[in-house]
């Protein structure tokens, strides 16, 4: 809650953007970035600008075209955007920053328990051949893309996947599971609600990680709200990536780059859980 004691902690009103990094949410996240490849002309830009260009759009939203002056060109965000994810820096920051998480808060860096589940999202006007396609959720009503995620007991986002909405989540829970390869090799037990009820989704499960258990939370037949077991976190962590606004509606054309925007936000909760200030 916003109260008097807990405003401070989250105080960024002496940043440039409140979107920016500070020096020691810099001093996380900077070793984690490779220095630049050896030959030709040394590196001219600052990395440090490039990545608060990243979360000035990733936190307000805005056009790449609306990106601030005083910030790097947007080709060359774009571009470092574009190289942190296909040489996997982004990968190696995130997991890196939640094993630093999970240290904090006096857990070991592979959890036991995860909570599984999916949000529907809309997609915006988008141009162009290079577009993954889109499908509809006939249970949500929504044209558009769906976020699998996989958080822990924290709410901490352990791995996540972007696919069209019209795939269940049942069949997109198992393409999830499947891109754990050993990530996490003392995970025992996954939460998940209803929707992934079935054979199929235990056999996928059974395939890809075999010494995890199914507990399925359903939802109570009172006509009353009810916290159910486990199940809120992953609905948490969802509303706290939402607050970047990037996120309000799927804006990418590519499901790739759709991941990186949603990775990011996590990198962002996780940065700023590290470097809270304590009154």
């Amino acid at each position: 809650m916003w109260t008097p004691e807990n405003r401070p902690k989250h105080d960024r009103s002496k940043l440039r953007y409140a979107s920016d990094l500070t020096d020691e949410e810099w001093s996380i996240v900077g070793p984690l970035i490779p220095p630049a490849k050896r030959g030709g002309n040394k590196r001219t830009i600052d990395a440090r600008a490039v990545l608060n260009g990243v979360m000035y759009i990733l936190s307000t939203g805005c056009q790449w075209a609306a990106l601030p002056k005083d910030l790097p060109p947007r080709s060359t965000v774009n571009d470092y955007l574009r190289r942190w994810d296909e040489d996997r820096t982004l990968d190696r920051i995130h997991h890196a920053l939640y094993v630093l998480c999970r240290e904090q808060a006096g857990r070991e860096a592979s959890p036991t328990v995860a909570i599984i589940d999916s949000q529907s999202v809309k997609s915006a006007g988008k141009r162009g051949a290079c577009v993954d396609p889109s499908g509809y959720d006939a249970g949500k009503k929504i044209k558009g893309k769906k976020r699998h995620v996989l958080v822990d007991t924290q709410g901490l986002l352990m791995q996540a996947i972007i696919h069209a909405a019209d795939i269940q989540d049942r069949d997109g829970g198992v393409l999830l599971m499947g891109t754990l390869f050993g990530l996490y090799p003392f995970l025992l037990k996954l939460y998940a609600d209803g929707g992934y009820q079935g054979t199929n989704f235990q056999a996928g499960l059974r395939t890809t990680c075999r010494q995890i258990n199914l507990e399925i939370v359903k939802r109570s037949e009172l006509h009353k709200f009810v916290v159910l077991p486990k199940r809120w976190i992953v609905e948490r962590t969802i509303a706290w990536l939402n607050r970047c606004r990037r996120l309000a509606k799927d804006w990418e054309c590519l499901n790739r780059s759709a991941l990186a925007f949603l990775q990011w936000a996590s990198v962002r909760r996780m940065l700023r859980k590290l470097c809270q200030k304590t009154t």
